[in-house]
């Protein structure tokens, strides 16, 4: 029996089968307007707020962005979130544009996706993370 009607909204069918971590993150990045540490440089100039969510080994190994937010990865969606309980200062609004920053551009890509479930449409990641920032000589504070 079919229970469609005009205007009904039916699910994306699901993928069949398990999906590799390569696989998945192809097809988040498809979501994504992803960034190169320069245009990071600038948008954090025009109000964008950089999250880095590298862990405490690595922030004191290679420092940090002047300015960059940290939440650990695992309390990011608590974090930014502007309707949570647990909310950093500068969740202000769904609006807001969020660059993601992990070491390499992996965990990142993955985190701005599920940034952008709970409605932050704008949010991104950065391309290479934070190495790639480093390369490109943009300031770093130790």
């Amino acid at each position: 029996m079919d229970r469609t009607h005009p205007g009904a909204h039916t699910a994306p069918e699901a993928s069949v089968g398990p999906v590799g971590i390569d696989e998945l993150l192809d097809r988040v990045r498809e979501e994504l307007d992803r960034i190169e540490p320069r245009e990071a440089f600038a948008a954090a100039a025009d109000g964008a707020l950089l999250v880095d969510i590298r862990y405490a080994e690595l922030r004191d190994r290679d420092g940090l962005i002047p300015g960059a937010l940290v939440v650990e990865r695992n309390e990011l969606e608590w974090r930014l979130d502007p309707l949570g309980s647990h909310r950093a200062a500068e969740a202000t609004s769904h609006d807001l544009h969020v660059v993601v920053i992990c070491n390499e551009g992996y965990a990142s890509s993955l985190a701005a996706v599920s940034l952008r479930q709970l409605g932050l449409h704008r949010a991104t990641d950065l391309v290479g993370g934070f190495q790639a920032w480093k390369a490109e000589g943009l300031p770093v504070s130790h």
